[in-house]
């Protein structure tokens, strides 16, 4: 976000203008006219979403709400300015959710020179288990198209899926409450009622309204705050869809780590926070405006959430969220930020009309980051993830990258094509049309056979192409060979252990390593209790997401030694991407017990959404992180099993494999 300031005195300092566009590439290929998103292929549904808004151009939306810690509930009212796009119209649709308390509807028609709002009828319909359908009847007099009318939804909200509030025990300084939203991917309409799909974008401000000695901060580009009445003013001057609406409040301080951007965490967390990162943001930036174009956001601003922060990073415009348990690996924390700062281009600037097409965000996304990483560092430290929820959308695009023939070439593609659709929300089809009327001449490559682009879009299996990750070799053949050695029936011989000193591995080595091993489940009870010997300590000192995958481990293959280490995990961690997966294992297993009490000792300190969900695993017989109302899609992916996309796919066997569904499998429900 841009600068936060008092009024009447300012604190910030000067924000950068915006580049008019980026530097030409040599022998630029750019189209002189590209189909946009809406070309005649159909009218777009999306089938996660209960609104009308094609019947719609939402121009602006405004909230002003009042945030009320004692009773963790925001209440106020919404604002949408709208154009009716045709005739007939006789009702607006929103998308809402049951813990939403609608108090009053009411409709104005600045054309008409209309003083006194309209009360309007309405009624709330059921959806589906992640949201309900607010249907509101308009005057037809005040309904032509072209012609702006304003509704305003005056409502509270109580116990949504978007809203995260945490009393004070829950943050990392365990002085005063905070609470958060997460947005993605259909989880804002229980923050406002919206359209909450990806296809509609708008502008939008804000006004919050909180306690003394609490600091609010959104997704915005502007801010401002007023000390006498506790205000906080918000401005979003760029076109958002309503999933990076995001808000967090508590007692939050910042400090600058680059021109553009600055460090927010709560003060336990700060000085730590920003040793790690230093200057390497604005660096990280950099190298993006040189591959892909200006940043179109004017702030880069990172906050650091407590650990009950359900993902490991959301790519809210200006502000990225990010879980502060990341802070304990560097490798993972340079992954994670510069994957957020890659959808600055990639997904929201440019982003997918439909989570059907959520590759579209996540795939370029991903391949964005690698470029990123490779020219900041040389070689790719992130090839060794096994990203299994992004990896076939970067496939094909890797797939995209190679017929071009020059890396560099594609990256001026993807420089024009945020250029050509920037602000916009995209389908597939946008990417592929734009893609063979820049390099015309591969114009009969998408009907090649076994590689057609449609078998890449709608076709299940393998990817059918895959990227070159032997640069990573030196890396992943040690990996490769310790695995081999305790593939066996049999322990090793410890003579060969002797030459793989994990202590001097990197994380992204040891995670491969354990997801390696965990495929190989069951093990030997003597091959556990061998590497329990040799690894539990090392593992100890190192961060969540290797814990969890030896402890899982440890689980699936009911090893009770280990248990008491289980046990001080769950106790330590609170967010749903560290807690469900261990549930679900547990369970599934002989150790059902086992979660059962570490529930009970646990739960007064588990947000309430996590908390239902766990109950569900514990108690009933469906599995809660299949249906858990809550239907989140994480955007920078987290351990094995810990988003509902990766709940689709096999677990990967090695480093770059990649999900065997098409890219168009994305079940936003589950």
């Amino acid at each position: 976000m841009a600068e936060l300031h008092q009024t009447p005195t300012s604190l910030c300092c000067c924000r950068k203008p915006l580049l008019a566009s980026g530097p030409r590439c040599d022998g630029d290929s750019r189209p002189l006219a590209a189909p946009g998103p809406g070309t005649p292929r159909g009218p777009l549904v999306d089938v996660a979403s209960a609104s009308n808004f094609r019947s719609f151009r939402l121009r602006h939306l405004h909230l002003d709400l009042r945030l009320n810690f004692a009773v963790k509930e925001m209440s106020g009212w919404l604002v949408l300015d709208l154009v009716p796009a045709q005739k007939g119209v006789t009702s607006l649709v929103l998308d809402s959710h049951p813990s939403l308390l609608i108090h009053s509807i009411d409709c104005k028609d600045p054309g008409a020179g209309q003083e006194e709002p309209i009360s309007l009828t309405y009624r709330v319909d059921p959806f589906t288990d992640y949201g309900s359908s607010l249907n509101i009847s308009l005057p037809p007099a005040a309904v032509k198209p072209g012609r702006l009318i304003q509704i305003t939804v005056r409502y509270t909200t109580t116990d949504g899926p978007a809203i995260w509030w945490l009393d004070s025990e829950l943050t990392c300084g365990q002085s005063r409450p905070l609470v958060f939203t997460q947005g993605h991917s259909v989880c804002n309409r229980s923050f406002f009622p919206c359209f909450d799909t990806p296809a509609v974008k708008s502008t939008y401000t804000a006004t919050v309204r909180v306690p003394e000695g609490v600091t609010v901060l959104m997704s915005a580009s502007l801010s401002s705050y007023s000390t006498p009445d506790r205000v906080f003013q918000f401005s979003m001057e760029f076109p958002v869809p309503s999933y990076l609406v995001a808000l967090v409040a508590g007692e939050l301080q910042h400090v600058d780590v680059g021109p553009r951007s600055r460090v927010w965490a709560e003060p336990c967390l700060l000085s730590c926070a920003v040793k790690k990162l230093g200057g390497s943001v604005e660096r990280w930036l950099g190298v993006a405006e040189e591959l892909f174009g200006p940043y179109l956001w004017g702030r880069c601003d990172i906050v650091f959430l407590p650990p009950s922060f359900p993902i490991v990073a959301m790519e809210n415009p200006c502000l990225t969220f990010i879980i502060a348990s990341i802070l304990e690996s560097s490798e993972f924390l340079l992954i994670d930020v510069v994957h957020e700062i890659a959808h600055g281009w990639f997904g929201n600037a440019v982003t997918n009309a439909t989570w059907e097409e959520m590759w579209l965000s996540e795939g370029l996304a991903t391949y964005a980051q690698r470029r990123i990483t490779t020219e900041a560092y040389g070689v790719n430290p992130s090839s060794l993830m096994n990203l299994f929820t992004y990896e076939k959308g970067f496939c094909f695009v890797s797939y995209l990258s190679e017929l071009s023939g020059d890396v560099r070439r594609f990256d001026c593609f993807l420089r024009d094509y945020i250029s050509e659709f920037k602000f916009q929300s995209v389908v597939a089809q946008d990417l592929i049309d734009y893609f063979l009327q820049y390099f015309p001449q591969l114009m009969d490559v998408s009907h090649r056979e076994g590689l057609e682009f449609e078998r890449w879009l709608n076709g299940s299996g393998p990817p059918l192409f895959e990227p070159d990750l032997s640069a990573a070799g030196a890396l992943t053949q040690p990996v490769q060979d310790l695995c081999d050695l305790w593939r066996g029936c049999q322990s090793p011989d410890p003579q060969a252990l002797v030459s793989f000193d994990l202590s001097a591995w990197s994380t992204f080595q040891i995670v491969l390593f354990l997801d390696r091993m965990l495929d190989q489940t069951p093990l030997p009870r003597d091959v556990m209790t061998r590497l329990s010997a040799c690894y539990a300590s090392v593992f100890d000192g190192l961060n969540a997401e290797v814990q969890i995958r030896w402890l899982q481990m440890v689980v699936r293959n009911s090893f009770h030694p280990e248990l008491p280490r289980v046990r001080a995990f769950l106790h330590k961690h609170t967010s749903r991407m560290y807690t469900v997966p261990l549930y679900d294992d547990l369970v599934a297993g002989v150790m059902k017990c086992v979660a059962v009490e570490v529930f009970n000792q646990t739960q007064r300190r588990l947000h309430p959404n996590l908390r239902r969900t766990l109950q569900q695993i514990l108690f009933q017989t469906s599995s809660a992180s299949t249906n858990q109302n809550v239907p989140i899609l994480s955007a920078v992916p987290p351990s094995a099993s810990s988003s509902p996309f990766s709940q689709q796919v096999a677990t990967a066997a090695s480093a770059g494999t990649t999900a065997a569904i098409a890219l168009r499998d994305v079940n936003v429900s589950a």
